[in-house]
């Protein structure tokens, strides 16, 4: 009878490797270089106004990263399972970039007159006799006023920040009073990290929802959407889970991922990048269903300015990025089995979030709806969110390094040194 091998053995040093610090240095000489060429296109549009529109979809890209992974981080303390192991510091790391985030927000909300219709306009009836506005416009301006004004855009904005803080600041604090502690205490600690975790997804659900009702929605005043902060919620976790499954993916060329990341964990966190790339595209389909069969004038103009003008060839460009790329290609079982290949995918669907965004932001603007375009200021698209990303990186590198990648007192850690091909 074969004996089976050995489980393999966690080595002593459990700190990041050496790389991720490279990761920090590289990302932050591209930021320098992005940084000068998003200044030079300002000079040569002649306007800061592309500028404001991609800092806004900067903002919303790494705020999807941020938040995104302070969410799966508690799916996975409320789900369990092995994958936790894997991805768990990476996405503590995520949500601990949180002040980052805050500082873009409140440089975005130094400029919100530029953005939003409902901040710069202080009495519609008289911008609307003006011809500044349309009539659905001066409507929806003056119905909206209690929610869409800039004192709440600040205090609706801090409340969220502040219980993002809140739930960041305590689930990384627990994970390391766990760390601390023995393994016996296991069942303790998976029922508190449940009770937190459980009524944290729907706070957190709420307030993203109005996070991104003010950011982006809003863009367009008399748009709205019963699904619109679901589309939100399920397109941050496939941002979230790409960039996770590129990290742990990378580390693997290195201890401790080198030791704990086995193929059959990889082919199911593929899996799970698949389930969400559908689940992305049914939402997307949905929304487009019910206002396509309700067939409303007022509904409809939203689809028109994305459809319309040369849109219709971004939006194409959209569904086959966001959806058929992915799609087809994580259908293949030797794909995700074949690690260079799945950083790839993953690599792919994080530009086609930001290629989203940009299909959502760009045409609410009165110069863009109906009207696709070149001019050197929506180049901006791409020099000014790559800075914003690039800081994110660093920023989420250095988080990376500070703590054990691996929690060595996870009930799952023995399971996962096991031999993949074991036979007794």
């Amino acid at each position: 009878m074969a004996h089976a091998p050995h489980a393999k053995v966690l080595p002593a040093d459990l700190s990041a490797p050496p790389m991720v610090n490279a990761w920090r240095a590289k990302a932050l000489m591209v930021a320098v270089l992005f940084t000068v060429c998003a200044v030079v296109l300002a000079f040569l549009d002649h306007s800061m106004e592309h500028v404001y529109r991609a800092w806004l979809l900067g903002l919303v890209l790494t705020f999807g990263f941020a938040v995104g992974g302070l969410a799966l981080l508690m799916v996975q303390y409320v789900t369990g399972g092995k994958w936790g192991l894997l991805l768990r510091r990476p996405l503590e790391a995520m949500s601990r970039t949180l002040p980052l985030i805050i500082g873009y927000w409140l440089i975005m909300g130094l400029f919100m007159k530029k953005l939003y219709l409902w901040a710069l306009i202080s009495n519609p009836e008289e911008a609307l006799k003006a011809g500044r506005i349309t009539d659905a416009e001066a409507h929806a301006i003056a119905w909206k006023h209690a929610m869409l004004n800039p004192t709440s855009f600040w205090v609706v904005g801090a409340i969220c920040f502040a219980i993002f803080a809140f739930y960041t600041v305590r689930l990384n604090s627990l994970s390391m009073q766990r760390e601390k502690d023995t393994l016996a205490n296991t069942p303790y600690w998976i029922k508190k990290f449940e009770n937190i975790s459980g009524f944290g997804i729907l706070v957190y659900s709420l307030l993203m929802t109005a996070c991104v009702l003010y950011w982006v929605m809003s863009l367009d005043v008399t748009w709205y959407s019963s699904i619109y902060g679901l589309l939100f919620l399920v397109g941050e976790g496939y941002q979230v889970l790409a960039m996770a499954m590129i990290t742990a993916l990378t580390l693997s060329k290195a201890e401790p991922f080198k030791t704990i990341l086995r193929g059959t964990e990889q082919y199911d966190m593929g899996k799970f990048m698949f389930a969400f790339v559908m689940l992305n595209m049914y939402l997307a389909f949905s929304q487009f269903l019910i206002i396509w069969s309700g067939n409303l004038p007022e509904e409809i103009v939203w689809y028109q300015n994305r459809i319309l003008g040369g849109w219709g060839t971004m939006l194409t460009l959209d569904f086959l990025f966001h959806w058929v790329i992915p799609f087809s290609l994580l259908l293949s079982k030797d794909l995700k089995r074949n690690k260079k290949r799945l950083i790839r995918v993953a690599q792919w669907m994080i530009f086609a979030k930001a290629f989203d965004l940009l299909v959502l932001i760009e045409p609410n603007f009165k110069d863009a709806a109906k009207n696709l375009h070149f001019s050197w200021g929506i180049l901006e698209y791409a020099a000014v969110p790559v800075v914003m990303v690039s800081l994110w990186v660093a920023y989420y590198a250095t988080n990376l390094m500070k703590r054990p990648l691996v929690q060595t007192n996870d009930p799952h850690l023995a399971e996962i040194l096991e031999p993949e091909h074991a036979h007794a």
